[in-house]
């Protein structure tokens, strides 16, 4: 039996190459999944809040890998703006397929310093906006077949789309640090289980949890080297690793409620502190 195709190259030819929505996808991991779904058959919107420049930069890698991409803005501590991304990717594109939720906000606090308002704007970006996009994608992918009629009525009865959400491997190897991050992804995460029970058949929803993948303001490039090897494989996962999951996910028509571990199998073992917070010996952590 053959792999299952991508979208992209499943689709009878002369159909329309299938759109993602990227978010957060100016910068860093976001950037990357981008890139790598344009390089593998998708049309690509790339969202972003304040990195307007790096945006535009992603965007145009993507037109550069034979993509239609362009970038497209909302700030997701702003509902009214969460909820008028997906109808701005639609008048752009004419359809969107999936949504890769990368966006992510990443700022410290623990039990001794945490406050309602970091718990909300945690959850508001990491957990609500997701829900938010998912709601519209399926809302979107029933009034296409709605709208659809003759021939591509039969080809588009019932369109079926992905989110994938990016969490975090810590949700299975859980310390102290970060508290109002890891309680937002750990929602984002059972929001994943329940998402998938309440948007199928129309949308699939799979978790994607990377490990240590980029370093940070908190890390040196030789703290970041030494924390990249601890894990059972010898090195955590790598931007590209963790793209070519989300093309898994993607591509997959059998995953949903599920998560995919891509970090070397660091969740297996047991720290202390977050990465972030785990410098050269001899090296205190940045302030917090």
């Amino acid at each position: 039996m053959s792999p299952n195709p991508s979208p992209a190259t499943a689709l009878p030819a002369g159909r329309a190459r299938p759109t993602v929505l990227v978010t957060g996808a100016g910068l860093r991991l976001g950037a990357a999944i981008a890139v790598h779904l344009a390089q593998q058959g998708w049309n690509v919107a790339v969202h972003y809040r304040h990195s307007s420049a790096a945006a535009q930069a992603t965007a145009q890698a993507c037109r550069a890998a034979g993509a239609d991409s362009e970038a497209l803005a909302a700030d997701f501590d702003d509902e009214a703006q969460t909820r008028a991304l997906l109808p701005a990717a639609l008048a752009r594109f004419g359809r969107v397929d999936a949504i890769v939720n990368s966006a992510s906000r990443f700022e410290f606090d623990d039990a001794s310093g945490f406050t309602y308002a970091s718990l909300e704007q945690h959850l508001r970006s990491n957990t609500a906006a997701p829900i938010v996009l998912a709601q519209a994608l399926q809302a979107h992918l029933q009034a296409r077949a709605a709208a659809a009629t003759g021939d591509d009525a039969a080809a588009t009865a019932r369109p079926q789309g992905v989110v994938v959400n990016l969490l975090d491997q810590k949700l299975w190897n859980q310390n102290p640090d970060f508290l109002s991050y890891t309680l937002s992804k750990a929602a984002l995460e059972a929001a994943g289980t329940m998402l998938a029970l309440a948007l199928a058949p129309w949308v699939r929803v799979v978790g994607v949890a990377p490990g240590l993948t980029l370093t940070s303001e908190f890390l040196d490039a030789d703290s970041f080297a030494r924390l990249h090897q601890l894990s059972p494989l010898g090195r955590s996962s790598t931007p590209e690793d963790v793209a070519a999951a989300v093309h898994f996910a993607l591509s997959n028509a059998s995953l949903t409620g599920t998560t995919l571990l891509v970090d070397g199998g660091q969740h297996l073992m047991r720290f202390e502190r977050d990465f972030s917070m785990m410098a050269a010996p001899g090296t205190p952590p940045k302030p917090r």
